[in-house]
């Protein structure tokens, strides 16, 4: 069996604790590397800081929650780490180009940002497809 790389390490742990705190010092001290060499070794292999990727499956989780539940608006903002809901909505509307609310009203879930395989390519599924993509910028 093959041995896990130190980024498909980073985003198994990224995608196990998602709804948890996650900083850079966590994730590099939970698998023993420096801060520098975690952050560095992820840009290289994905395109991304581990900022943008994190902030981007939580966007992801997000959307999914608003259209698949009718869960407040507020409440799925502070579940995805961010401490008011103009900060979310803010950040939403970069990530979807619309607001949260407007999300909503559409009824269906498409990602955003998708997830990184262990190709290290972009992944997005939609309905029983799965797009696969380059590399992405930061």
């Amino acid at each position: 069996m093959k041995e896990m790389s130190l980024t498909e390490r980073i985003i198994r742990y990224i995608e196990d604790n998602l709804d948890k705190d996650l900083s850079l010092e966590k994730i590099a001290e939970e698998l023993n590397y420096s801060r520098f060499y975690t952050a560095r070794t992820f840009k290289e292999h994905t395109g991304m800081t581990l900022y943008k990727y994190i902030q981007g499956r939580r966007l992801d989780e997000a959307a999914r929650k608003l259209a698949e539940t009718d869960q407040p608006i507020v409440e799925v903002a502070l579940e995805a780490g961010y401490g008011s809901q103009q900060a979310f909505t803010q950040a939403f509307r970069c990530a979807y180009a619309c607001t949260p609310q407007e999300y909503r009203r559409r009824g269906s879930f498409m990602p955003g940002r998708g997830r990184i395989d262990g190709s290290m390519k972009m992944r997005h599924t939609i309905g029983s497809f799965t797009l696969r993509g380059g590399r992405a910028a930061a």
